[in-house]
């Protein structure tokens, strides 16, 4: 008998900001969990990504390696990386978060290795709580904290342009009111604390 047709899911895509439920942040902290494992094909669109878990941002990442395989394909191996003790358990999670999930379909294994935890990377010297400008825009923008029009507007330009140096031409024409886009940066950063979506460490 030959193989079964392959059920190809809808190409996805991995941005600056990997999601993770809190059972599976602990593991990644913890440097159990190396992987994580999804259903389709899916590319990361960055090297480097942040984690959240429970509406925070706990840690950044790097990704250190991707590949596709299908579910029939899978190993011990993987599912150890991805925190599992064996490739069952690793089906069995599968099968609660996306249903049906068949031997012939894609998985995406995305390898990361933990950079820094946000919370440690806190200090005098870092103004942003260890994060860069268009992460804390990327975030405040994200999780739709209250500012004024004008400060999402410049989160936004922020966001777009990846700089405060490229933002304040864009918006103001002169490099010299990068001090306009560190303070909206610096309302949005304060907003995040206080909501609790950035720790400000134990």
């Amino acid at each position: 008998m030959g193989a079964s047709p392959l059920r190809r899911a809808k190409l996805g895509f991995l941005g600056r900001h990997m999601m993770l439920k809190r059972e599976y942040a602990e593991l990644v902290l913890s440097g159990v969990k190396r992987a994580t494992i999804r259903l389709g094909v899916v590319k990361p669109k960055k090297r480097f990504v942040l984690l959240h878990s429970g509406g925070r941002v706990l840690a950044e990442l790097e990704i250190t390696g991707v590949e596709v395989k299908r579910v029939a394909e899978l190993t011990d191996e993987d599912a150890e990386l991805d925190g599992f003790q064996s490739k069952k358990q690793l089906l069995e999670s599968l099968k609660r978060i996306y249903g049906d999930v068949k031997p012939s379909d894609e998985v995406t294994i995305i390898k990361f290795r933990v950079l820094r935890r946000i919370e440690e990377s806190e200090s005098e010297e870092s103004k942003y709580l260890g994060l860069k400008p268009v992460d804390v825009a990327s975030i405040a923008l994200r999780y739709g904290v209250k500012l004024s029009e004008r400060d999402v507007e410049i989160l936004k330009k922020v966001s777009e342009t990846g700089s405060i140096r490229k933002a304040a031409v864009a918006l103001y024409g002169d490099v010299a009111r990068r001090k306009a886009i560190r303070e909206a940066l610096g309302r949005a950063l304060k907003k995040l604390v206080e909501s609790g979506v950035i720790g400000e460490g134990a």
